[in-house]
């Protein structure tokens, strides 16, 4: 890899909830295109930047880089500091395991994303214990980690979770010795009710929208309820315009499902097939035979919501909390709405009781009993 002349700053912050490595530098071709080979790396348009996971892979990643490389100094140390480059998983055994431990992820179907983050956190785990034998790891140990790793660096209730989690399934899937997760104190994960959007709100983003094909893009979000994952990896035959189905393949949960299509939609649909005509990805890339990019679909909600004049902190995922609720307050049983979603549980579901305005609107208050 070339060297780079330019320098490159990095500052830990919080966006949308999740902790990030803001990257700061130069315009530099070279470089970007390193950057964004990192997974989960997007362009922020309000930050004006590039920003990855805060996770110690993507640290040693971006110190790999020949590149002048700075750490906002009014920043608490933080892992990238915690240990050198030459504090390897100590022993040829430890990395034996570690690859076992990705092999029985990806045999269990685990996503990448997924196995990326466990395989993260059981790494930085034993650099944390590299002066243990790992037959010799004990609760203790894990104890200690948490409060010295996790809760001194205030890493968010989500991730500490996800870590341990991680832990646990590597020690007793790998190891055949149980962790006894009562002695970790393990944060009460936060109820936060999502974000959503009124229909004349929806009505004004969509509308907002001139280019047909992002158009279709963020009104099938909604009108489908579905992430933007499952709207990028739909093909050209997911669509069953006779049957009036979207038909869903390998969402979240590796489940398939069917969302009905509605009638307004397909004739919308029909419009961009004709003037794009798509091979293969229902939505593709200006790059031949690629699906259409995460970071792009982003940029257009974006514009759409500022043309719109929408202040909201809405995101596209709002969009579907946004389905949901619309459907809970017209009337669609819970039930229906958990299957449309993909849900596995209908606790998950549940929470879009708590937001719906009808229901709310028809509470009346006892100070309208008082006689004043």
């Amino acid at each position: 890899m070339q060297n780079y002349t330019k320098t490159l700053k990095v500052v830990p912050i919080q966006h949308r909830g999740e902790k990030r490595l803001k990257l700061i530098f130069g315009y530099n071709k070279e470089l970007i295109q390193q950057v964004r080979k990192i997974t989960s790396c997007r362009w922020s348009e309000t930050m004006h930047c590039w920003h990855v996971p805060d996770t110690e892979r993507n640290l040693i990643l971006l110190k790999e880089f020949k590149v002048p490389f700075f750490r906002n100094k009014t920043e608490s140390q933080s892992s990238i500091n915690r240990y050198s480059k030459s504090d390897k998983i100590p022993s040829e055994n430890n990395q034996y395991k570690i690859q076992k431990y990705i092999r029985w992820l990806k045999g269990q179907r685990y996503s990448e994303n997924t196995i990326t983050a466990y395989t993260d956190a059981v790494q930085v785990f034993l650099r944390y214990c590299r002066h243990k034998y790992i037959s010799a790891i004990n609760n203790n140990d894990l104890v200690q980690f948490n409060y010295d790793y996790i809760i001194r660096n205030n890493y968010s209730e989500n991730y500490q979770n996800q870590v341990i989690s991680a832990i646990k399934l590597f020690f007793t899937r790998i190891q055949k010795k149980d962790i006894n997760l009562e002695e970790i104190e393990r944060p009460i994960r936060p109820r936060k009710l999502p974000e959503i959007l009124a229909m004349d709100e929806v009505a004004s983003l969509i509308k907002s929208i001139r280019n047909i094909k992002h158009r279709t893009m963020i009104t099938l979000i909604y009108a489908c309820g579905l992430r933007r994952s499952e709207l990028l990896k739909l093909k050209i035959n997911s669509v069953d315009s006779k049957r009036g189905l979207l038909y869903i393949q390998s969402a979240k949960g590796k489940k398939d499902r069917f969302v009905p299509l509605p009638e307004k939609l397909i004739g919308l649909m029909r419009v961009y097939y004709k003037e794009y005509k798509p091979k293969h990805w229902l939505f593709e890339s200006t790059t031949r035979g690629k699906p259409y990019s995460d970071a792009s679909l982003w940029k257009i909600f974006k514009q759409a919501k500022d043309n719109a004049g929408i202040k909201k902190l809405a995101t596209l995922h709002t969009l579907r909390h946004s389905y949901a609720t619309h459907l809970l307050e017209t009337g669609t049983d819970l039930r229906y709405i958990q299957e449309l979603l993909g849900h596995k549980s209908s606790k998950t579901t549940e929470i879009y009781t708590h937001v719906t305005l009808q229901a709310l609107q028809n509470i009346k208050s006892p100070y309208e009993n008082l006689n004043l």
